[in-house]
Parts: structure tokens; sequence; C-alpha cells
């Protein structure tokens, strides 16, 4: 940053400090925000971790993790001790026996566990791989509450900025209106010179307004993100940590394809499919399950009449041992899981490429936005040296006043310029660090 900037940007903050206050942040704990009115600056770094805390999506997000956990859960009940109980009272006529095959009981207690089943273990696999697919939905979600809040926390910034510029455009515009009503007067102007300076005064307006709602609108955002009060002003930084990624292209496209969530997500659907297919390949295989079952017969349901020996406390145990002889469901499944395998694969390779491209594309973009920064930063710079020009010539009465404010209207306007080449470079970096998973490194 060049002599100038850096004192003309020390001067916009002492007097946005001094305009806006400042809010207490520190004191916030679990008991909430304090209610008193004086109050420290809010940090980027505070807005993103309380932007963290008090995300709705975040929080729906961490549920439904929950929900694919426990779904995984639910397949591998099949593979743990499962104990049922019942009683009940059956009439039968001729011999005793329930739908099903099973004779009727005053009590029974059953037991069941998969021993060796592949099709279910398969697929209690795939569950618990597509589970961390919802974990990764988290990490998605964090990334994309944390830049939403860095792009409205420094936009805002800029915002109160360029109201400053604007405020100081303004009463130039103002001077060289009144200078130009003088000589007007004096006939040294044509009237058209009157109109012309309000017009200029008018789109500065038009702009302070666009800015004030635009301040309005991102101070309810930050609010929304933040769960900040209505009650205190939201006061930002005006010095921001940089954004710059350190690496060379090869290196963020290795650091990219290591957290890209699409590429993690479309190999975890991968491997999700593998524990298919090979549970589909192993079903050719017996499957076998430990069972065991305990009753107590009635009296009065005619087992005498139908068995030689009756006895009411029966128990048996075993392993059911089941051998597919021909299953045509088997073939078809591992059919459908291979090629569901392969759609998988292909997906990967797909979403490396779309990485692969997109990180190219916002490298490239980075270094055009720096490069448009650079000619704003010397736009500006050679605007501060007209200035200085310009007033070193009024001092010794060769240029009227007119002239010196319109200079100073000229420098505002390259400030603002300026303003928004950096913001737009730093909002270009910030997506390039999301892209290769450097995001939180940087604002949390």
């Amino acid at each position: 940053m060049i002599g100038g900037i850096n004192g003309k940007r020390s001067l916009i903050c002492r007097n946005a400090g001094l305009l806006l206050g400042s809010f207490f942040l520190a004191s916030f704990c679990q008991t909430g925000w304090p209610q008193t009115q004086s109050s420290e600056t809010l940090t980027l770094r505070q807005a993103v971790t309380l932007a963290m805390q008090n995300s709705r999506e975040l929080k729906l997000a961490r549920v439904q993790y929950s929900v694919a956990l426990n779904e995984a859960n639910v397949d591998r009940a099949a593979f743990r001790p499962n104990l049922y109980t019942g009683a009940g009272y059956v009439y039968t006529y001729g011999f005793p026996s329930l739908p099903g095959g099973g004779p009727p009981s005053l009590f029974q207690l059953n037991y069941n566990q998969a021993i060796f089943n592949p099709m279910l273990r398969g697929e209690q696999k795939a569950a618990e791989e597509r589970a961390k697919n919802q974990k990764l939905e988290i990490d998605r979600i964090q990334d994309d509450v944390m830049l939403r809040t860095a792009n409205a926390y420094l936009e805002l910034g800029k915002v109160r900025h360029s109201l400053e510029l604007i405020g100081q455009e303004q009463d130039s515009a103002q001077k060289i209106l009144e200078v130009t009503r003088e000589r007007v007067s004096a006939n040294q102007e044509l009237p058209i010179e009157i109109t012309r300076g309000e017009l200029e005064l008018a789109r500065i307006r038009e702009k302070t307004i666009k800015l004030n709602n635009r301040d309005d609108i991102l101070s309810e955002q930050i609010r929304t993100l933040t769960g900040f009060p209505d009650s205190q002003a939201v006061q930002v930084e005006t010095e921001q940590p940089a954004f710059a990624a350190t690496q060379q292209e090869p290196e963020l496209l290795n650091l990219a394809f290591q957290s890209d969530r699409g590429i993690l997500e479309a190999e975890n659907e991968r491997a999700a499919r593998e524990h298919v297919l090979r549970g589909a390949h192993l079903s050719y295989w017996p499957t076998i399950d430990f069972v065991g079952q305990y009753s107590i017969l009635s009296k009065f349901n005619n087992y005498g009449d139908f068995y030689k020996t009756f006895q009411r406390n029966n128990l048996n145990v075993g392993v059911v041992v089941t051998i597919p002889l021909f299953a045509a469901k088997t073939s078809a499944d591992v059919a459908l899981a291979k090629s569901q395998l392969n759609a998988a694969e292909l997906s990967v390779g797909n979403r490396r490429q779309e990485v692969r491209l997109d990180v190219q594309q916002k490298t490239r973009t980075v270094a055009e936005l720096d490069a448009t920064r650079e000619v704003a930063r010397l736009d500006l710079k050679l605007a501060q040296e007209n200035v200085q020009i310009v007033q070193a010539r009024y001092d010794q009465g060769r240029v009227t006043l007119q002239e010196v404010e319109q200079a100073r209207l000229d420098e505002n306007d390259k400030w603002i310029a300026f303003l928004d080449a950096d913001f737009a470079k730093e909002q270009a970096q910030l997506s390039l660090l999301q892209a290769t998973g450097q995001l939180a490194k940087v604002l949390q």
C-alpha cells in the first residue's frame, strides 16, 4: 500500500470510530449479549465464531448426521443379540399350531442373531460409509457459513469506507456548485454549468442512499448470522488479515483433491457400493443365524391327542444354515451392484476433473483481480499526486478553488474504485481458500 493510501485509510478509520462508536463483545457468554450500549469492535474471527455457534443450518446438519448414524445402527442390530418374549391365549381344535407353523404357548422367549449374512453385512457397511457423507455435509455447511459471514463483514467494511469518501465528495461537489453559481452570476460561466453541478451532486446523493441501504442490509445479515442483538450497532474492523494462498497451483490442486467434499462424498459412495458388491458376491454362500426358543405350552390345546409324550417346558437352541441352491435374485443383485459401482467410480473421476478446473479458474481469477487492484492502486496514487500539484498551484494563485475540489472529487472516485477492487480480490481469495480446504485456518 502506498503512503498516501495508508494516511487516507487511517484518517477514515479514526473518523469512522468517532461517528459509529463501538460495542462490547468480549463479555458475551452463555448468559447472552450485554445490554449496555458501550461496546468494542466486532472482529472478523469473532463474527465467524458467533455465526458457527448460532447457525440453524449447522444444527440441522448435526441432527441429520445423528439420524444417519442411527440408520447404520439399525442395520448393525441384526448381528447383535435380539431377545423377544410374549404370552397369549389361543383356542385350537384339531392339531395345535399357529399361523407360520409354531405351537401355541402360554409364554415364549425367542432369540436370534445373524452370524454370517453377507448381504446384510454389506448394507450395514454401506450405511456407515453414507453416514460419513453426512459428516462431510456438516463441514460443507460450516465453510458456507464462514464464507457468507466473511463476505458480509468485509463488504460492510468497504461500504463504511465508501460512505466516508462519499461524504467528502458531497462537500467538494457542493463547493464546486457554489463557485459555479458565483461565476455564472458574474457572467464567467454558462448557466448550463449550474445544471451540470447539480447533476453531479444528485448522483453523489444517490450513491449515498444506496450505500446507506446496503449498510442496513449487511448489518442485518451479520445480526442474523451471528445472533447479534438489534439494540447494538454493528461496528467492524477496517484492517483485515491477509487471505492470500501462499501455495503454487500444483500444491493447491493437491489440497483441493484431499479436502473437496464432493470428491470425499463420491469416494465414500464408491466404498459403499464396494461393500454392497462384496456382500452380493458372498450371498452365493450359505447364511448362518444363531437362534433359540424357550416356551411353556398349555395343557388345553390337545397336545396329548397328537403327541406321544407331552412336555410343557420346551427349549430349542441351535444354528440355522440356509444354503442357496438356485437364487436368481442373487445374480440380479450382483449385476446391479456392479453397475452401481461403475457409476460411483465414474462420479469420482468426474468430480476430480471438476475440482481441477474449478481451482485453476479460481487461481487465475485471483491473479486477474490482483492485477486489477494494482491498477486501481496506481490510479489512486496518481490522483493523490495530482491533488498535491493542484493544491500547490492553488496556493500560488494559479488555479481556482473549483479545480482543487474537482481534483479531490477525482481522488475520492479513485478511492472508491480501489476499495471495490480490493474487496473483489478478497472475495476471490476466500473462494480459493474454501476450494482448497484452508478457509477455517484463516477465519478461525
